[in-house]
């Protein structure tokens, strides 16, 4: 099955979220869509962030992951990537989609000029992991977080 990764466009933004509400980011509560096109043109503004979408041949949204490439002084000024809310319908899993994916991803981080790519990832989600694991990614160090404020309608925030 040929599918593409492309820049993710406003008119996404539907299959996006459904996505994220499958995959059980923030317990299926979901943003409103006035405020996912909001936060969809302020990236725009940011030099280096992307939100992709794998898309099959039918034009269905089966996938999406967000990338940002961070500037760095440190490590003589290379930069470095990070991705986030990756995501793949459940009918596409174990089908070579997130592969394909995290392989576009590094592709993009390559051409970067990156020296890194990160992402973290819930501590529940172990299949993810053995998949991360199975790209070449390796555990690193420890990550940190400090929530600075609740987030409204949830009772925990989840990563």
């Amino acid at each position: 099955m040929m599918r593409t990764i492309r820049q993710a466009t406003e008119a996404d933004l539907p299959a996006v979220l459904d996505l994220y509400a499958d995959a059980g980011f923030d317990y299926g509560v979901r943003l409103e869509m006035e405020k996912a096109q909001e936060i969809f043109r302020r990236f725009a503004t940011y030099p280096s962030y992307r939100l992709f979408v794998a898309v099959d041949p039918d034009g269905k949204v089966a996938g999406t992951y967000a990338l940002l490439f961070m500037d760095n002084i440190a490590h003589i000024g290379k930069p470095l990537a990070i991705v986030e809310q990756v995501a793949v319908a459940a009918s596409n899993q174990g089908t070579g989609l997130g592969t394909l994916m995290m392989r576009h991803a590094m592709d993009q981080s390559r051409a970067h000029g990156c020296y890194k790519m990160a992402l973290s990832s819930n501590v529940k989600f172990d299949a993810a992991h053995r998949f991360y694991e199975g790209l070449g990614f390796t555990r690193h160090g420890y990550s940190f977080v400090v929530h600075l404020e609740p987030n409204p309608g949830l009772d925990i925030i989840n990563d």
